[in-house]
């Protein structure tokens, strides 16, 4: 017989969120709650007593990680559940605040279904996710998957001067290393789109297959400075001109390398900035994202080859550094398939999809079989207080991971 389909409280989860929103909430209905600030301390204040009236256990590890279980009859790795409660500056209501609900929402319908788990669930909240107080971003799960060192991290600063070290054991959330996350059965993170995607198509549903991959340069552009009204254009070192030329052509050759290939130059500054001076000098960035990492190592060859170009040059030297790259994390492909089968079996449209922003789960993935959820952002805006994604949405993404953990438990 058929599992009878169980759906969450969608009044319920509205509360919810706006409660969490109340911390940090900004005049324009968004949310500043840097990592480790009072705001963030009271909103985990707020998460725990949450929690801890649904009779979970809450621990917390060394990086500030807090982990809530609901017993499950065998003492088995958990299913995980969450995400992070930090914001950026002026950020919204829903980026990864949404992830941690989830799991709320989730134990809230087992237990006052009276459901005995036959593992336990764990809804997880991972400490600065957003790198937006202290670089980088996603350093506690970075800290817990091995792809940072622990002691450098704590000596991360802030705008303050303040380390993480120090805002950490202030925070009253520096808790054991034996409380780290070590396995699990399952880690499920729902999670905003934080683009366009899934509302251009009218879809509810965005079932997660990677986080792409991606490669990050700085490229310099030396020239020479002279008077801007007695040099003739013809014997001009123009650094700004050059770049232009690079730029043109990183816009012809990247276009039309792969549709579905983004890149940005996000960075850029001119020297000497004078507008009476030619510049002498210009340094930018260049990062470009994809899934497939032949298409990444193409726009990586590309790149260093751009001192190679000399007719671009203007008679100018130009050199190109890596500053960082990241190979695509592709997550765990049955769990992918429960999330689909769940989103079509509750009548939600939806599709797969890339991630092309990074999140927690891309590194937990690395010992834990991982899979992530998308629901729409609406105009795709995020890490803004304009942020919105829908109360039904946001119910609808709960539903197939709710979905999702009950046919995980019942195998």
């Amino acid at each position: 017989m058929q599992r009878q389909k169980l759906v969450i409280n969608g009044e319920r989860l509205k509360t919810t969120l706006e409660q969490f929103a109340n911390f940090g909430r900004t005049e324009s209905n968004g949310v500043t709650r840097l990592s480790l600030s009072m705001e963030d301390i009271r909103v985990r204040d707020y998460f725990r007593l949450c929690c801890e009236e649904l009779g979970l256990t809450v621990t917390v590890d060394d990086m500030g990680c807090m982990y809530a279980t609901l017993a499950g009859i065998e003492d088995k790795p958990p299913i995980l559940i969450g995400s992070h409660l930090d914001s950026v500056k002026k950020g919204g209501r829903f980026d990864g605040v949404l992830g941690v609900v989830t799991g709320l929402e989730v134990v809230r319908t087992i237990v006052e279904n009276q459901i005995k788990p036959q593992i336990p669930i764990t809804i997880v909240n991972f400490t600065n996710e957003e790198g937006a107080r202290f670089e980088p971003s996603m350093m506690a799960s970075g800290v817990l998957s091995g792809k940072f060192d622990k002691s450098a991290m704590l000596k991360k600063i802030d705008s303050e001067g303040v380390t993480f070290g120090e805002a950490l054991k202030a925070s009253g959330f520096e808790g054991e290393v034996e409380n780290r996350l070590k396995e699990a059965s399952a880690l499920l993170e729902l999670h905003i789109e934080q683009g366009p995607i899934l509302e251009k198509e009218a879809l509810s549903i965005g079932v997660v297959e990677c986080v792409v991959g991606m490669a990050c340069y700085e490229i310099e552009v030396t020239g020479e400075s002279d008077h801007a009204g007695t040099t003739p254009m013809n014997m001009r070192k123009d650094a700004l001109f050059a770049t232009n030329n690079l730029i043109n052509e990183i816009r012809r050759r990247l276009g039309v390398l792969d549709e579905d290939l983004v890149f940005t130059i996000g960075r850029m500054n001119v020297y000497p900035s004078i507008h009476t001076v030619i510049p002498n000098k210009v340094v930018f960035t260049l990062e470009a994202r994809h899934k497939d990492m032949e298409i990444v190592r193409a726009v990586r060859n590309f790149i260093e080859a751009l001192p190679n170009l000399t007719s671009l040059h203007e008679g100018c030297e130009v050199k190109t550094t890596k500053l960082w790259e990241r190979d695509t994390v592709w997550f765990e492909p049955e769990i992918c398939q429960l999330l689909e089968k769940s989103a079509s079996s509750l009548g939600y449209s939806n599709r797969r999809m890339v991630s092309g922003a990074g999140h927690d789960a891309q590194f937990i993935a690395s010992f834990v079989p991982t899979a992530m959820l998308f629901v729409p952002s609406i105009n795709g805006k995020s890490h803004c207080e304009e942020e919105l994604t829908t109360w039904e949405d946001c119910e609808k993404g709960i539903n197939v991971l709710l979905d999702t953990v009950l046919t995980m438990l019942a195998k």
